[in-house]
């Protein structure tokens, strides 16, 4: 007898609006114990064409209103990342901020939850962020490249050109960093951007 893709455990790719920007759903199996997920499975993407290989892996607990973001690499050898959410719920957030992209400024909210099938795979050159929508959440990351300090710039999270939808019950938390980020159009002006291959 064949296995079927859901209790071979196989990763779905389904690409969004936003050219390269995937969101990855695979199989919960939960009993009274709890439940077991494989979020990520190197065949599944080179199956589906996606070449994407891990350098890095990050880890962020946040509590109920932090924003985070809006994040990305300008670093030579480029970085995309999966995200996945690990404990708790949080709305992720990808901006293509990639000069030329027909997708230029066009934003995605992915709810994603510890308990449920989804993450998200981003492609080079978009910005991410993300709103915590339960008490905590942690997102954990697999990063395409490491984390280089000089590569990696920030913009407002609440440009009102991007307009994200944070869905904030309360005072948003954001950094210091965060909260004296440059504009979109700033970034633009000051060729800080990433552009569309």
């Amino acid at each position: 007898m064949v296995a079927t893709a859901e209790e071979r455990g196989d990763v779905r790719l389904t690409e969004l609006s936003i050219p390269g920007l995937m969101v990855l759903e695979s199989p919960v199996w939960a009993d009274d114990r709890g439940y077991f997920r494989e979020w990520f499975k190197l065949d599944d993407f080179e199956a589906n064409g996606v070449g994407f290989h891990a350098r890095q892996a990050n880890l962020s607990m946040s509590q109920r209103n932090v924003v985070r973001g809006l994040h990305y690499s300008l670093a030579p050898e480029g970085q995309a990342k999966v995200v996945t959410c690990v404990y708790g719920e949080l709305d992720d957030v990808i901006v293509d901020v990639r000069v030329g992209s027909p997708s230029f400024g066009h934003v995605e909210v992915v709810h994603l939850a510890a308990d449920q099938p989804r993450s998200v795979l981003l492609p080079v050159g978009v910005a991410h962020g993300f709103c915590v929508t339960s008490e905590l959440a942690a997102l954990s990351y697999l990063l395409s490249s490491p984390f280089n300090a000089p590569f990696e710039l920030e913009i407002d999270p609440f440009d009102e050109e991007i307009a994200v939808p944070w869905t904030v019950t309360g005072e948003p938390i954001v950094s210091s960093k965060d909260a004296a980020a440059p504009s979109l159009a700033q970034r633009r002006s000051a060729h800080e951007l990433p552009t569309f291959a």
